[in-house]
């Protein structure tokens, strides 16, 4: 065991302060299952009562011998208790991911489904224009509220006020501290890593670290640990130590403690949709497509990205004019600045852009090299002496990117994608950051959506590379709605 491994001494976190911890982030969880079958009722009610509304105009239904007085509120009822049975409150899925969106949607879909049927086997005539507008205002409804109550819940999380789940992590500690500083780079997914337990830990004469996270014990003590510091979830790394046979042993341990047991594979930074388990001979083997760098999907995506692109410089023309005429008064030198990028397969392109710097900016920068404020091979300054007064206004709210929606029209680049690098970039890239030029360079990216100027070269790289290896339409979609809103913040603007 080295010095570099087991940082520092400690002790076993107190009892007392363990379980307020627990007790305060259960409260919390509760509260928010709480506030999300409140919104629910509230929002069928709604929907039911404006489907109502809708088909009949708020009188009684003439000629109907149905009495929706009543239909109405077995409808909401029975709505409720399809997203129960869909488990649509398990705190498992709430919070994080499209699986929680792909149940409330589900059980609005069969609750339809089976009224439907239910209707046309008793020969009872509800009125489908009433149930039609019902279902799909519902729907939408208790699909935004979801979003508008994430939302909320991320705000609380990043702040650490949020209800997180209490994990003790296993595994190897080079892999234990991997997972500690992945679940830390998203706190608004919910896992807060709050110890550890790592093989050689009965090496250690004295209890340990790594980081800031309590060594608890070796592979011997997890259900011990897990109790001790009231963790609600075991999330198992990879370890040459954990067999087969201890893990299912672990499993059994762990039957009716109410603690979630999870695994986290060394494969990482792979999105869902590729990844399909497939259990052979009492093995879950989990199979990894592929990227897909051409194909049927390919073509869709640039006929998206053209046509959205043809329509937004139709409505952006007279804000471009304006941009136009504020760029030429405010300094000396060509409105539009083009500027040589490297594209895929490492073609160069010129992108187009509105100039926010003085004209010889490239020959001032080796003046203010030794100011550079990132890592990396970019250049970054907040306040940087080339920009110009216009051009400090277009950066903040990223205007001067306009004119590219030109270069996703001839073909350079798509709406969303990785950052275009530079010429002297490319010439620098390693074997791994070479991939992202396997897709076109987009406008806006995970890189715009996740702090911009703001994010290290790392984390940039890395999240240009999740979307070379994971794109997809629904993706890219999301992406571009995202982008409004990092916009607006102006986050890592500069």
């Amino acid at each position: 065991m080295t010095s570099a491994t087991l940082l520092s001494p400690t002790t076993m976190p107190p009892e007392s302060t363990a379980g307020a911890s627990v007790t305060s982030s259960r409260t919390r969880q509760r509260g928010y299952i709480r506030t999300l079958l409140l919104l629910d009722a509230v929002i069928l009610v709604v929907a039911v009562t404006g489907g109502y509304v809708a088909r009949f105009g708020g009188d009684e239904a003439v000629g109907s011998d149905i009495p929706y007085v009543i239909v109405g509120p077995a409808l909401v009822l029975a709505w409720l208790a399809s997203l129960k049975a869909l488990r649509c409150y398990d705190h498992r899925v709430l919070g994080y991911g499209a699986d929680e969106y792909r149940r409330v949607v589900s059980a609005g879909l069969r609750l339809a489904g089976g009224v439907a049927i239910a209707g046309y086997l008793a020969d009872v005539g509800v009125s489908r224009g009433f149930l039609g507008i019902s279902f799909a205002v519902g729907t939408v409804g208790l699909v935004l509220a979801r979003f508008a109550a994430r939302k909320r819940l991320h705000w609380s999380r990043s702040r650490g006020a949020g209800w997180s789940r209490r994990v003790l992590a296993v595994g190897d500690t080079a892999h234990v501290l991997e997972l500690v500083h992945t679940l830390r780079r998203e706190p608004y997914a919910g896992y807060q890593v709050v110890g550890a337990c790592i093989p050689d830990a009965l090496l250690a004469p004295v209890p340990q670290r790594l980081g800031d996270v309590p060594v608890l014990g070796s592979f011997r003590a997890i259900v011990d640990a897990a109790a001790a510091i009231n963790a609600d979830t075991v999330a198992v790394t990879a370890s040459n130590e954990l067999t087969a046979t201890r893990l299912r042993r672990l499993g059994w341990q762990l039957e009716g403690t109410g603690i979630d047991l999870v695994l986290a594979p060394a494969l990482t930074d792979v999105a869902g949709p590729r990844i399909h388990t497939q259990p052979v001979a009492g093995l879950p083997l989990i199979h990894v497509e592929a990227p897909e760098f051409r194909g049927a999907r390919k073509v869709v995506k640039a006929f998206v990205d053209r046509t959205l692109a043809a329509a937004a410089l139709a409505v952006a023309l007279p804000l471009l004019a304006v941009i136009a005429l504020a760029v030429k008064l405010d300094s000396r030198g060509p409105v539009i600045f083009r500027q040589i990028r490297v594209g895929q397969g490492g073609r160069e392109f010129g992108v187009y852009k509105f100039r926010t710097m003085v004209v010889n900016a490239d020959a001032l920068l080796a003046d203010l090299a030794a100011k550079n404020e990132t890592d990396g091979l970019m250049f970054k300054m907040r306040v940087d002496p080339r920009v110009t007064r216009v051009g400090r206004i277009l950066r903040k709210w990223s205007l001067d990117e306009l004119p590219q929606l030109a270069n996703v029209l001839f073909g350079h680049m798509s709406l969303v994608g990785p950052r275009p690098p530079l010429p002297s970039e490319v010439a620098r890239y390693d074997g791994d950051v070479a991939r992202r030029l396997l897709v076109k360079p987009g406008i806006t990216g995970l890189w715009q959506i996740s702090g911009r100027s703001d994010l290290s070269w790392e984390d940039g790289i890395r999240l240009d590379l999740y979307y070379v290896e994971n794109w997809s339409l629904a993706a890219d979609l999301t992406i571009l709605w995202k982008t409004f809103g990092a916009v607006v913040r102006t986050r890592g603007a500069y």
